[in-house]
């Protein structure tokens, strides 16, 4: 018997708000064992609980917002094209993050660096040289991956 509210919404959007809404609230069964090669024979006791993958991926929802990946310059960080990242704006960039910039106008995701006192943003692959940040560039950073979804 919990106080109610109503909200006006456009009329457009009402799917998106509902479709929101289920699958905020869906979570999927989370098994707490790991496995080396194969898949064991899983029943309805192996659950150890149910998940919602928002809460398993995204800490500080108002803050957070997910960018898809162009390129392959991270490879070696386990970022390839067309993967998804999760993208953390409240996490403080830092010396090794990887961070999500806006480098002269141009979005890139790359690893925060400072060598011998020089800021730079370094790819995970070793075809594309470092990005010295200067004076002369405008640089903001828009937040800190903190995970990857990556479809096999």
């Amino acid at each position: 018997m919990e106080e109610t509210k109503a909200i006006q919404v456009p009329a457009s959007e009402i799917q998106n708000i509902l479709k929101f809404i289920q699958n905020k609230f869906y979570r999927i069964p989370f098994y707490q064992f790991r496995i080396n090669a194969g898949f064991p024979s899983l029943g309805e006791g192996d659950i150890e609980k149910r998940i919602d993958l928002n809460e398993l991926l995204i800490k500080e929802p108002d803050v957070t917002f997910l960018l898809k990946v162009c390129g392959d310059s991270m490879v070696n960080a386990g970022i390839h094209h067309n993967d998804i990242i999760v993208v953390d704006r409240s996490i403080e960039p830092s010396e090794g993050k990887i961070v999500i910039a806006s480098l002269n106008g141009e979005l890139t995701v790359k690893r925060l660096r400072r060598v011998a006192n020089r800021l730079m943003l370094v790819a995970e692959n070793k075809a594309y040289a470092p990005i010295e940040i200067t004076e002369d560039t405008e640089l903001r950073i828009w937040g800190v991956a903190i995970s990857v979804i990556h479809a096999l």
